[in-house]
């Protein structure tokens, strides 16, 4: 079965960052700007936008207090299109001798890998 992403992109892959952010409304006000549309997705103390140019998926994360000038990255990654893509990137990183952990089955920013 091959599990794709809930909303389609037309490259390959793209870089997913998701950003702790102090306040949320206005992190997605300025956001909305920069990209000229408003998130795809939006829940409690979280936003997401999912960009074709430049192909990035946003999270933004509201937190209290620990968002700031030197601690405002959650995590950064690279999304792909499918589970199958993904086995296939593991199992390029694994030939060519580089250890991977594997996560099945984890929410990251409101969806399960």
């Amino acid at each position: 079965m091959k599990n794709e992403s809930a909303v389609q992109f037309e490259t390959e892959s793209r870089i997913h960052i998701g950003l702790a952010v102090r306040n949320l409304e206005q992190s997605v006000a300025f956001y909305t700007t920069l990209f000229g549309h408003g998130p795809t997705k939006t829940r409690l103390r979280y936003a997401k936008f999912e960009v074709a140019e430049p192909p990035v998926n946003l999270a933004l994360n509201e937190v209290g207090g620990a968002a700031g000038p030197n601690n405002s990255v959650a995590h950064f990654g690279i999304q792909l299109k499918s589970t199958e893509a993904v086995g296939m990137v593991a199992d390029r990183l694994k030939a060519a001798g580089l250890q991977i952990a594997i996560e099945d089955k984890v929410t990251c920013c409101y969806a399960v890998q």
